[in-house]
């Protein structure tokens, strides 16, 4: 769930600078197999590293904060819950054809999650929901608050503000516009006031890690902080519907405000997706659609 198209500024990541790079800094593991993952993401490029490692190396300057960050705070985090996620085995340093510094992680098996792969949606949901209240249970004292290591995940919509209703004009025709304003300015009066909890910040299906049809982990903390969880929510419009959006909501039982506020972090993501590729890209444009019509279903259930 990210605002900016960030190039990778001219660095060909591939096979040959991972091996190079882990040849050079991390030699006990140079006799391992490099081969590229299928789903490689777009903050990092990532590959696997012999049967139980992955090196993840990112793609731009924008992310390489949260390399750090997640090498510092993901075992701390791990014993607190109650699913699998990333094990930071190692930090690679910079290098003369590599600016910047990329991990080493545990592999962790799996498949992305999909409606296909997932045996029970609800009981999915239920799980999703679980492993969020778990999270946000965590002392967030110490934890890096929203900023642009994050995109501003855990803080205020109204940095999206100009971005969204100009995407908002820009599909005039195309969607309800009106009602689009509405769930808009809902959203960003529908203020915070509680204390920080910790957030994933990017949860969403390519994040989420299924093993014999059932969530068996968590994956990708990059855009993790503390502050308001609004941002998590999203999954209930991308990803569940119906019953298993109903079981995610009870297991939660979050005020309304809150659910107001994901409701524009979900709008905002689909309105610059589908204004910039409605013309170009028949897949996003479609699933876009998609969220936004199930956001205004929602929104105007819960009015």
């Amino acid at each position: 769930m990210k605002s900016d198209n960030v190039p990778s500024q001219n660095i060909d990541i591939n096979e040959s600078l991972a091996r190079q790079l882990v040849d050079t800094q991390f030699p006990q593991w140079a006799d391992l197999p490099i081969k590229p993952v299928k789903f490689s993401g777009w903050d990092n490029r990532t590959f696997h590293l012999g049967e139980n490692m992955s090196v993840r190396l990112p793609s731009a300057e924008l992310y390489v904060a949260q390399v750090v960050k997640e090498q510092h705070w993901l075992p701390k985090l791990a014993p607190f819950l109650p699913l699998l996620i990333p094990v930071p085995l190692a930090l690679g340093n910079p290098d003369k054809n590599y600016p910047w510094y990329w991990s080493i992680y545990q592999w962790i098996e799996g498949e992305n999650a999909t409606i296909e792969n997932i045996a029970d949606l609800q009981e999915f949901a239920t799980a999703l929901a679980r492993f969020l209240i778990a999270l946000q249970q965590i002392d967030s004292t110490g934890g890096p608050p929203p900023g642009q290591h994050n995109f501003f995940r855990g803080g205020s919509l109204n940095v999206y503000d100009d971005e969204t209703r100009n995407s908002i004009i820009a599909l005039s025709g195309k969607i309800d516009t009106d009602i689009a304003t509405e769930v808009w300015e809902t959203a960003i009066n529908a203020k915070w006031h509680g204390k920080p909890v910790w957030i994933h910040g990017d949860f969403a299906a390519g994040n989420l890690i299924v093993k014999q049809g059932r969530l068996n982990a968590v994956i990708d903390f990059g855009c993790s902080g503390v502050g308001d969880p609004a941002c998590d929510l999203t999954i209930a419009w991308t990803l569940l519907s119906g019953a298993s959006r109903e079981a995610f909501i009870a297991t939660l039982a979050l005020d309304s405000a809150t659910w107001a506020r994901a409701r524009g972090w979900a709008l905002w993501k689909a309105l610059i997706t589908l204004a910039e590729y409605i013309d170009t890209d028949i897949h996003k444009s479609r699933n876009a659609k998609y969220v936004i019509n199930e956001v205004f279903d929602d929104y105007k259930r819960a009015k």
